[in-house]
């Protein structure tokens, strides 16, 4: 979709100056026939407005960043924005410009309502040897409902928000924006109420689910369908908490050691298998030779010790010194059984 287009869809509401359509039979919908297609289509109008509106440039610091954003302005870097950066450096600027709107009585001249990664990328390279490259972008008239619905469908276009940030941007907006309707939001936006509700419904997800995920990206929408009703139940819910917890020192170790994290739907596999065996996750902690904790044993409810350690100083020696009691208790509470 290019940036007339997101603008025309996100202003399609506010009045317009009548356009005559080149072509009145690919403008005109069918008599009787009105669907998300011909509502799209009557936007044109207004993007022929908005396409003979000039750009600007600007410097980042001139610009605030609007906070009903749904992106999360603080989890970029360079690592996630490398690629925009490098093809900025190569063009000179950005391409696609962004979207500003002017603030009177703020602390700068303007707000940024679309255009956050390109905002941070140039602020990243002026201050990395290129203080030229300015920010094109395109001032607009817009209250925070139109701003919220235009930012809104260029997200749609990014695959690097989290359903997450969605559904805490779409929550915080029901209220503000709608009076608390959904069914309201979803036409305003051109959404389906069940795919609104799923967004939103994610944002239940207690934060210790959210910790089983290497990342929020990670946690999908449809996991909330599935995890929701689990939570509800108390039993359930304690299970699915000692699952949780051992998958987030996992990820930790992972993590540590630069080892490539447990993949989503894993976390999900494992999540939900917890559910199926019954009886109590046990814990205890490893203790090394000093007495301070090296790690932490978990019996599940299958009976499994797992193992997990943390970087320590210790030699390989001591830590399996560490290890051997644990693995000696497991074998003679297992004998006694049989």
């Amino acid at each position: 979709m290019s940036r007339r287009s997101l603008i025309s869809e996100a202003l399609a509401s506010v009045p317009a100056e009548p356009v005559v359509p080149t072509d009145p039979a690919a403008t005109e919908p069918a008599p009787g026939r009105v669907n998300f297609t011909n509502k799209r289509l009557e936007a044109f109008g207004e993007a022929a407005r908005i396409v003979k509106r000039p750009t600007i440039r600007l410097k980042p610091a001139e610009c605030s960043i609007w906070p009903g954003n749904a992106r999360d302005y603080s989890l970029l870097d360079e690592y996630r924005l490398r690629s925009l950066i490098d093809s900025i450096l190569a063009e000179g600027g950005n391409r696609i410009p962004a979207v500003v709107r002017r603030t009177p009585n703020g602390p700068l001249p303007y707000e940024l309502v679309t255009g956050t990664r390109r905002h941070w990328a140039i602020s990243w390279l002026n201050a990395n040897h290129y203080p030229d490259i300015d920010l094109i972008a395109i001032i607009e008239d817009l209250d925070d409902e139109a701003a919220f619905r235009l930012a809104d469908i260029e997200n749609r276009e990014r695959e690097d928000i989290s359903d997450l940030e969605r559904g805490l941007n779409y929550k915080a907006a029901v209220d503000r924006f709608y009076g608390g309707v959904q069914l309201r939001m979803a036409e305003r936006l051109k959404i389906s109420k069940s795919q609104l509700s799923r967004y939103i419904a994610l944002t239940d997800i207690p934060p210790f689910l959210v910790s089983a995920f290497h990342s929020p990206m990670d946690l999908q929408a449809k996991y909330g369908e599935k995890l929701l009703p689990l939570l509800r139940d108390p039993v359930s819910r304690t299970k699915l908490e000692a699952a949780a917890d051992q998958i987030a020192s996992e990820q930790s170790f992972r993590r540590s050691g630069d080892e490539q994290p447990i993949a989503g739907a894993e976390v999900m596999s494992r999540l939900l298998k917890a559910m199926i065996a019954k009886g109590r996750v046990q814990k205890a902690a490893i203790a090394g030779d000093n007495g301070k904790p090296i790690g932490e044993v978990v019996k599940d409810q299958q009976k499994i010790l797992i193992l997990s350690l943390t970087p320590s100083d210790l030699s390989t020696d001591a830590i399996l010194e560490a290890l051997r009691p644990v693995i000696e208790a497991a074998r003679i509470r297992n004998a006694k059984r049989r």
